[in-house]
C-alpha cells in the first residue's frame, strides 16, 4: 500500500486494485470479506458497513463523477483505554470506493502500528 498525507495532516494508506485482478464483483462482497477478517481477529470487533455513497446522494451532496459507489467498514481494535483521548481515536474504518475499472481501499493510520499493519494485510490480500 502507498502511504500519503491527505489535507496536509492525515496519514492515509491507499491501494487501488483493478477489477480484473480481484475475485469480488462489488463493494458489498469486499465489505463482507473485510468483515470476515475482522471477525477472525482476536481483539477486533465489527461494528457496521456505512454506505457513504447513498448517504451523500440523499443529501444532494457532491460526488466526484469517477466514484460509482463508496462504503466504510467500521470496526474497533481497542484492547485498553489508558486515557480518555484514546477513545477519540476509535473506531477504525476502511474505505472502499468503486471507480470505473478499479476499487480503492484506504484507511487513516491507527495510533497502534500493529492495527495499521493488520488493516494493510487485509487490503493486500484482495489482490
Amino acid at each position: 500500500m502507498e502511504k500519503v498525507i491527505v489535507m496536509e495532516k492525515y496519514p492515509i494508506r491507499t491501494k487501488s486494485i483493478y477489477k480484473k485482478d480481484v475475485k469480488y464483483k462489488n463493494l458489498d462482497e469486499i465489505a463482507l470479506y473485510l468483515k470476515q477478517r475482522i471477525d477472525e481477529h482476536k481483539s477486533a470487533q465489527f461494528i457496521a458497513v456505512f454506505n457513504n455513497y447513498d448517504h451523500t446522494k440523499s443529501l444532494d451532496g457532491e460526488i466526484n463523477e469517477d466514484i460509482k459507489d463508496a462504503r466504510s467498514v467500521i470496526f474497533c481494535f481497542g484492547r485498553s483505554i489508558k486515557m480518555t483521548k484514546v477513545v477519540a481515536l476509535r473506531p477504525r474504518s476502511i474505505a472502499i470506493c468503486e471507480l470505473e475499472d478499479k476499487f480503492t481501499l484506504e484507511f487513516v493510520e491507527a495510533p497502534n502500528p500493529d492495527a495499521s499493519d493488520f488493516m494493510e494485510v487485509w487490503c493486500e490480500e484482495l489482490s
